[in-house]
């Protein structure tokens, strides 16, 4: 049975471009061009992923999302956005949005962010006890770092932040989300301090990450597994 995704946008074009890339990757589209209907479809049918326009007619995007995480509290969803409303990004994924892709977006790129929030669910569901991606190995029960087979020595600190990348991996990070999750100072400057020294520990060149990614404006995203990665942002 294929996977039921459910695509919530005003634009017929949007939905139009979206129910053809989406079917030819085997999903089952669900459409609704506004709130009401993407609530009546999530009541009756089976849905395993949200795309989720923030520019709704009859509901502010952010009340949806508020309205699904009451309900669906681990149902993945992929926010749609504009390019300079990187506030409405950062709201979003605060209420529990999985990730977002900018408008105009690539069909690529969004069937990538697709596979990363659907392997983030799967993760939740089960979790993996060792986490490896391009010569990165976490143990999360034995707290191992090995980098290519050589064991990496982390602060507590920094494998806490590191531990909660890995649980979300694939999954863009908010500075907000990552403080709260470590419990330590709100003060942005300390996270980098942080980031910039898993990067010297975890990467082959830190000023080119592969591993660590930043989400300009946003916060940090671990790569996932099968992730294909590209140029750092």
């Amino acid at each position: 049975m294929s996977l039921g995704i459910l695509v919530v946008d005003d634009e017929p074009p949007i939905r139009k471009l979206l129910r053809t890339g989406l079917a030819t990757q085997g999903y089952t589209v669900f459409e609704a061009p506004n709130a009401r209907t993407a609530l009546d479809i999530l009541a009756r049918e089976t849905i395993a992923l949200i795309i989720l326009d923030l520019g709704l007619p009859d509901m502010r995007g952010h009340d949806l999302l508020r309205r699904i995480r009451a309900d669906h509290r681990d149902l993945p969803v992929v926010v749609l956005s504009s390019r300079d409303d990187e506030s409405g990004k950062v709201e979003a994924l605060d209420l529990g949005a999985d990730d977002y892709v900018t408008k105009p977006f690539g069909m690529g790129e969004l069937l990538a962010r697709l596979r990363a929030a659907l392997r983030h669910q799967l993760a939740v569901q089960g979790e993996r006890a060792v986490f490896a991606v391009d010569g990165l190995s976490v143990d999360l029960v034995r707290r191992i770092v090995r980098v290519h087979g050589v064991e990496v020595k982390l602060t507590p600190r920094e494998y806490d932040f590191l531990r909660v990348l890995v649980q979300h991996a694939g999954k863009a990070l908010t500075h907000a989300q990552l403080m709260n999750a470590v419990s330590t100072s709100s003060d942005p400057q300390y996270l980098r301090v942080y980031m910039r020294q898993l990067r010297q520990k975890l990467e082959a060149d830190p000023e080119r990450p592969r591993i660590l990614l930043t989400e300009t404006g946003v916060g940090y995203r671990l790569r996932a597994p099968d992730d294909e990665g590209g140029p750092a942002r």
